[in-house]
């Protein structure tokens, strides 16, 4: 079984469950989770984690993301992007800097109301299966945190925009919050996932191409192993008298640490660090642990032991 995480880039007309079964298929394994759900006329990075790696997909999910969107001002659609249904259109007489001024005021934390074509349950439907049933349901906002947007280019009624939010932040929305702050509309013409985390549009695979490196036998070589993916984390090998608590998946004291270092490979004391990788002293990866203040030792949060 392959154990780690492939940057897949998503293509347009796939859901991120079709760009699974594919790969469950082309790799001829089970154990495959995605991280977080791109539309089907999205396109871009879709980290997709494999057999062990799969306890990593709610971390994944949590991480920030960035987007290369396009904004089209004028119009407002059921489904906040223009796949759906013009419910109005509007003329677009604002000028570049109102647009400017608009875009850039959601910079920072707010609430958003997610979108009826969403695939977010309510009491156990998807909303997205309602909408398509013709009923509309009350939403309650959530908490989201927009940390950076760039206008990449504006030609009005047309605006392409680099944004950079927390998970659960959803650009379709804030495409049509747009529009309604300037009073002309807005929906998304399109949608590119530039970032995940480390994971970047310019480093990922196509399906084909993953199957041609299964053909050729270099699909190893893609794959990011899970403790790679906590590459800014410091990290600790505990002496090998120890490693069955590792083994069993238990605390451990600083005591029974061999050596630690920084993400940069530095000696360093890693006693009151929220989070770092565990290695035993033959460098074989356990998890993340995290240091409880409270009971001065060191608690597993997540662990990847891969059994022998």
């Amino acid at each position: 079984m392959i154990n780690g995480v492939i940057n897949v880039y998503k293509e347009k007309g796939y859901t991120s469950h079709d760009v699974v079964a594919k790969l469950r298929g082309i790799l001829k394994q089970k154990k495959i989770g995605h991280t977080g759900t791109l539309d089907p006329d999205a396109v871009g990075v879709l980290p997709v984690c494999l057999g062990n790696a799969t306890k990593l997909c709610d971390m994944l999910t949590d991480q920030n993301k960035e987007y290369i969107a396009e904004l089209l001002l004028g119009y407002e659609t059921d489904t906040q992007d223009m796949t759906g249904t013009i419910l109005r259109q509007f003329d677009v007489s604002v000028s570049e800097e109102q647009v400017r001024e608009a875009i850039l005021s959601f910079v920072g934390k707010s609430e958003q109301i997610p979108p009826m074509y969403s695939a977010l349950k309510v009491n156990g439907k998807k909303l997205y299966e309602l909408a398509r049933a013709g009923i509309e349901v009350e939403r309650k906002a959530r908490p989201i945190e927009i940390t950076e947007i760039e206008i990449e280019e504006m030609n009005l009624p047309l605006v392409r925009m680099r944004v950079v939010c927390s998970k659960g932040t959803y650009i379709r929305t804030l495409c049509h919050d747009i529009g309604t702050k300037l009073g002309c509309g807005g929906a998304m013409e399109s949608l590119k996932r530039s970032r995940v985390g480390q994971f970047k549009v310019q480093d990922a695979f196509t399906l084909s191409q993953i199957e041609n490196f299964r053909d050729e036998g270099t699909v190893l070589e893609k794959i990011v192993k899970v403790d790679e993916v906590f590459s800014e984390y410091p990290s600790c090998k505990i002496k090998n008298q120890w490693k069955k608590l590792l083994e069993n998946g238990n605390a451990f004291y600083n005591e029974q640490i061999a050596e630690s270092f920084d993400s940069e490979g530095n000696p360093v004391s890693v006693c009151g660090q929220l989070q770092l990788k565990v290695y035993d002293e033959d460098g074989r990866f356990y998890g993340i642990y995290g240091f409880s203040n409270e009971k001065n030792r060191f608690e597993p949060v997540k662990m990847f032991l891969e059994k022998e």
